[in-house]
């Protein structure tokens, strides 16, 4: 797959360096020319057949190497997550979507707007929680917190 990726990314890259080398040089030819010759109607060849060639070149370069640099970084990411996707087995430890916590007292912060287990890894061992008001999560101004998911709760 390396090879593959090598084979498609790295042309568009040195196309891109060669044109950008390529408008360099037409550039400084131009200038060169137009610095010897005084009159405007002289220097007008060597912009027309120079300088704006090597100016174009040099923005087709960019485009090129931007344009080689996205499709190498896209392909090393696809590359990373087929490398995840393979490494993930079926057979691993999983939690799966089930709360995080399972104690059965509620905790909330003081100024906080959520309610806890009180083995929520958010409240646990925080001196500042105090017991959740149950008039506060009867009426709505305390949420469940999604990280320990206190559904079912009072």
């Amino acid at each position: 797959m390396r090879t593959v990726r090598l084979r498609t990314v790295h042309p568009v890259l040195w196309a891109g360096l060669a044109a950008l080398t390529a408008g360099a040089v037409l550039c400084v030819i131009g200038w060169y020319g137009m610095s010897g010759e005084r009159f405007a109607e002289r220097q007008l060849p060597y912009l027309a057949s120079c300088t704006v060639p090597g100016a174009a070149l040099i923005v087709a370069g960019a485009v090129l190497l931007t344009y080689g640099r996205s499709t190498l970084a896209t392909s090393r990411v696809t590359e990373l997550y087929e490398l995840l996707v393979a490494s993930d087995t079926p057979g691993a430890a999983d939690p799966g979507p089930g709360p995080l916590a399972s104690s059965g007292d509620l905790l909330m912060v003081p100024g906080g707007t959520l309610w806890h287990r009180a083995d929520c890894p958010l409240v646990e061992g925080k001196p500042q929680a105090v017991p959740a008001d149950a008039g506060a999560i009867a009426s709505g101004g305390l949420g469940p917190c999604p990280i320990c998911e206190p559904h079912g709760e009072r």
